[in-house]
């Protein structure tokens, strides 16, 4: 009876060694395996001929007209905030891919201005989808880019960052940025996403 109990307990520690090994290890796996990345990568456009040698010092919207927009978030920011807004968050830009993506910009805002003054704005002062995408495709950019429009609004990547803003009768405005973590679903990459979790 006593040789029956120590080979049915060691036979059970034999199971949980390795199985706690095998965790081990599959952890140890998980851990050293790179993360997939957040979204593929995109083909070019909107690429200026030349790049300032010295990034931009502030990162500064570019604004036209007179959109006053705030982002609904104060300064009193409950507790875990940062965590349950985590999938809005952006990535990263390099002062390179910031001066890049300004000089992109500039390119975006000149076909979009181009927009505003053939004129014909329709409800809301906003320009008709196919008019600001064809003003897009000028530059090269397409839906391979993650080009989002809306009522007034655009958004594309420009395989390096993100150029999203507002393009209406009375403004045009750009932002540079890195792409969204997790963007709004339907939409690009540059998109923040309104939702929840």
């Amino acid at each position: 009876m006593f040789i029956r109990r120590s080979v049915a307990a060691a036979a059970v520690s034999l199971v949980a060694v390795t199985a706690a090994a095998c965790g081990t290890q599959r952890g140890e796996q998980a851990q050293s395996a790179s993360p997939p990345p957040s979204f593929t990568p995109r083909p070019m456009c909107a690429e200026p001929v030349e790049v300032p040698s010295d990034p931009p010092s502030p990162p500064v919207p570019s604004v036209t007209g007179t959109r006053q927009e705030g982002n609904g978030e104060s300064g009193d920011q409950a507790p875990h905030y940062a965590e349950n807004h985590a999938y809005r968050m952006q990535a990263s830009l390099t002062p390179d891919e910031r001066a890049r993506g300004q000089a992109s910009a500039k390119l975006i805002r000149e076909e979009l201005e181009k927009v505003r003054k053939e004129g014909g704005a329709g409800g809301h002062g906003a320009f008709g989808e196919e008019r600001i995408a064809a003003a897009l495709s000028r530059l090269g950019c397409g839906e391979e880019h993650g080009m989002y429009i809306g009522p007034g609004f655009y958004s594309v990547h420009t395989g390096v960052v993100c150029v999203s803003g507002y393009v209406t009768k009375d403004e045009l405005t750009s932002e540079v940025h890195g792409a969204y973590i997790e963007p709004q679903p339907g939409t690009g990459p540059c998109v923040k996403n309104r939702g929840g979790h």
